[in-house]
């Protein structure tokens, strides 16, 4: 799985306009009600998923190794290089000059980059290895799967 950059200025992202949207109480996936009795606040969604601005980025995803963890091609990442990566985050990762997204894990004293796919293998991280964490992933942005 690679992944493409988009939206960076001089890697970081910029600050944007605090706009803030109707955030709705509990609203139930199955029979609808009426929704205004239910509102709760204002919500800003760079509050919500951008907790560092200097230090997030987007990358937008290719490739299928991370779709058993709900990240899909397309999807757009939300990235923080202030985080320092732990054991199980996903990471985007720059290992022996190619850009990936994968969980970080460690297996008996060693370290992998695994997959969230059984059609695709781990890769080891050793001492051989060119590796570097640009950052942590916060969250997901996608539609609505199809079934």
């Amino acid at each position: 799985m690679s992944v493409k950059f988009f939206n960076l200025k001089g890697g970081l992202l910029q600050e944007t306009s605090s706009n803030k949207y109707p955030l709705f109480h509990f609203i139930k996936a199955g029979f609808p009600s009426p929704a205004d009795d239910y509102l709760e606040s204002k919500l800003s969604l760079d509050e919500l998923i951008i907790k560092n601005p200097p230090s997030t980025f987007f990358v937008r995803v290719e490739g299928f190794s991370m779709i058993d963890s709900g990240i899909y091609p397309n999807d757009i990442l939300v990235v923080d290089k202030s985080l320092t990566a732990k054991i199980n985050d996903v990471i985007v990762a720059l290992l022996d000059g190619d850009f990936t997204v994968k969980r970080f894990i460690r297996v008996n004293g060693k370290y992998f980059l695994k997959s969230e796919n059984k059609g695709f293998q781990d890769i080891p991280i050793d001492e051989h290895s060119n590796f570097i964490v640009w950052g942590v992933v916060t969250y997901v942005i996608h539609k609505p799967i199809v079934l």
